[in-house]
């Protein structure tokens, strides 16, 4: 994947000597049915876990069970069995997640405070003693299905995602989440997209060609980086839009018009 990712880390704003992970920030991915941005969050795990970077990543996984991202991850060249052997990745299988009978509100409540506690406490007693050279990511896949669990209620899922915010004002700790934007109507789930849009250091966003499917290309990429410094040492945002093209191994990213 490295060699095609050039035009995606350069908007993301790694140092491609460096390679380490955007400390203390919050990336969000939004993708559609129709355009998966899934890919995007698999890069951002093997950037973490990077034998350069040597980060620990806290993985809350909604969406797909441990097998999927390993099968995923080794195609990209990262095991996730020896990381998590190794104690770089931290796995929270949450497909069950609002599963329970009863009271659903305070089901859902209860599980994501648990869930929370876990993430807090692996960071405080396994991550931290390193935590000045192992930059932590905490990684959630996806946020909307937590809110498909809440049946609907954004309140307990914006306190869960305001929890994991708080953690990346400490040292090294930043927030990576996956949001299926389509899910919702155009009456119930703008709150949380607001509002995780606004907490934001980076937005991606993985779209459909405006001129539709095309053989050569699978989509296209809008890269909002609210977190850039310039020369000048003055804060600014930038933005990029690409095409992409998912391989078996791999990801091409390129301008419009550039592929022959």
């Amino acid at each position: 994947m490295d060699n095609h990712s050039n035009l995606l880390d350069e908007a993301l704003g790694f140092n491609s000597k460096a390679r380490v992970s955007p400390s203390g920030r919050v990336v969000l991915i939004e993708d559609s049915v129709e355009t998966s941005g899934s890919f995007v969050l698999h890069h951002l795990m093997k950037h973490a876990l990077s034998l350069n970077c040597s980060g620990i990543v806290l993985f809350v996984a909604l969406a797909q069970p441990f097998s999927h991202y390993d099968r995923i991850l080794r195609k990209l060249g990262c095991n996730l069995v020896a990381q998590r052997d190794n104690n770089r990745l931290f796995f929270f299988d949450m497909l069950k997640l609002g599963c329970l009978d009863g009271d659903g509100g305070k089901i859902i409540e209860g599980q994501l405070l648990e869930l929370y506690g876990k993430i807090q406490k692996t960071i405080e007693t396994d991550a931290l003693p390193d935590q000045s050279k192992n930059p932590i990511t905490i990684m959630i896949d996806d946020i909307s299905l937590m809110e498909v669990a809440a049946h609907g209620s954004s309140n307990h899922v914006l306190d869960f995602l305001h929890y994991c915010h708080t953690l990346t004002l400490g040292p090294g700790c930043s927030l990576v989440v996956l949001n299926h934007e389509d899910i919702y109507s155009s009456l119930t789930g703008p709150t949380l997209i607001l509002e995780m849009e606004y907490i934001a250091d980076i937005v991606i966003k993985a779209e459909p060609l405006a001129t539709g499917l095309a053989s050569d290309v699978h989509g296209q990429l809008m890269v909002v980086n609210k977190g850039i410094i310039d020369e000048n040492g003055t804060l600014r945002t930038k933005l990029r839009n690409f095409h992409f093209k998912v391989k078996e191994n791999s990801v091409e990213y390129f301008y419009p018009g550039s592929q022959s």
